[in-house]
């Protein structure tokens, strides 16, 4: 049995211990109270409250009072846009932003859209004014209006509304369906097939 104990002596007499590195003393309590203190700094930086609200007001298309504007997301059937183009869905909700800043008509808009889905509302009447009588810049609720409609994706399609409706003062908005909505058309149109 000594014949692998001398194999193995004769392949390490040239090995050479590794050097040892100097070790830094490490102090625990200093490190841990200016770990402690860089992170109340660095939660107390961060806690900002953010605003739900995505609808910024910048780079904004201004147009006129009197334009007609309409928009519709890909997917919604031309029937669908045209009837509500024509006024033929029953109004569930409105809302009037006539005499409101643009901070207060977007506060405004970002919450009753909101209110309107959660109570699976789909046509919707929101009337920002023409904006003709504005002093300065005439349309600016509207050309906001219009910007935010675009940006928000519960916003299925939108258009000018009739002139009984408001004329080029209002928009008729179509809002997407509720998942409970969905479901439930879904059950309607599957009890048929079954």
């Amino acid at each position: 049995m000594t014949e692998p104990d001398d194999n193995f002596l004769a392949e390490m007499q040239d090995v050479q211990p590794l050097q040892a590195r100097e070790r830094v003393a490490i102090r625990k309590g200093d490190i841990n109270l200016a770990s402690q203190e860089a992170r109340r700094i660095a939660a107390e930086s961060t806690v900002v409250k953010r605003d739900p609200n995505y609808l910024h007001t910048s780079d904004v298309k201004r147009i006129g009072p009197h334009d007609i504007v309409g928009y519709k997301r890909p997917g919604i059937q031309d029937g669908v846009y045209r009837k509500l183009r024509l006024g033929k869905y029953d109004t569930e909700a409105r809302l009037d932003l006539h005499r409101k800043t643009v901070e207060e008509a977007r506060q405004q808009l970002f919450r009753f859209v909101h209110d309107c889905m959660e109570h699976d509302i789909r046509s919707v009447l929101v009337l920002p004014g023409k904006g003709e009588k504005s002093q300065g810049d005439s349309a600016v609720l509207k050309s906001y209006l219009v910007h935010w409609l675009e940006q928000m994706e519960e916003v299925q399609a939108f258009h000018t509304a009739q002139p009984h409706h408001g004329g080029t003062g209002a928009f008729y908005i179509l809002l997407r369906k509720s998942e409970r909505k969905k479901q439930e058309a879904r059950e309607m149109f599957s009890k048929g097939r079954l």
